[in-house]
């Protein structure tokens, strides 16, 4: 009963060849007991960005670990979203929720790196951050982090954005 914990990188082409980089954040294996013993299902969280402000997650379930993936792949390239990044970093501190997930994302100095769980890591890296401080309270499941980190990233706001929605200027 080995789980697959590692987070895996690997570059993969889609269908309208962008060049979109995946990683396959956790493989599970579910098991459903029938009269002639288990049977095994799996499932793949899978994260899919170009590292240039775009990043998507999918979950691809199947009888077969390979398809599971590509099927994750797929969903996530279809969910993929723009997220408002300055000079590689967030342009405010933000948190992301998601079931009893939270993760707390701060903006950072260049040069910091992407400090970050493995899960929260997966998003933020292939959103093409390189500066940022996080922290993850409540569940530590990488379901509801990557969820909760992706989230966080779909709600950034740029300052045009904040002033606009606002209707004032903002000082700074």
């Amino acid at each position: 009963m080995a789980k697959l914990t590692r987070v895996e990188t690997q570059a993969a082409a889609t269908e309208e060849g962008s060049g979109l980089d995946e990683v396959v954040v956790r493989i599970y294996r579910c098991a459903t007991v029938v009269r002639g013993g288990r049977r095994f299902s799996f499932a793949a969280m899978v994260v899919v960005g170009d590292r240039r402000g775009r990043v998507g997650i999918g979950y691809g379930k199947s009888v077969e670990v390979p398809s599971a993936v590509e099927k994750g792949r797929q969903l996530a390239s279809r969910n993929m979203v723009t997220v408002n990044l300055v000079n590689g970093t967030l342009p405010h501190r933000i948190v992301g929720r998601y079931g009893a997930s939270k993760v707390v994302m701060v903006p950072a100095s260049p040069g910091t790196g992407v400090i970050a769980g493995a899960s929260a890591r997966a998003v933020l890296e292939l959103a093409g951050v390189t500066d940022v401080l996080t922290k993850s309270y409540g569940s530590n499941s990488p379901k509801n982090l990557v969820r909760a980190t992706f989230e966080g990233l779909r709600h950034l706001l740029r300052r045009d954005q904040l002033e606009e929605l606002r209707g004032v200027k903002v000082a700074g």
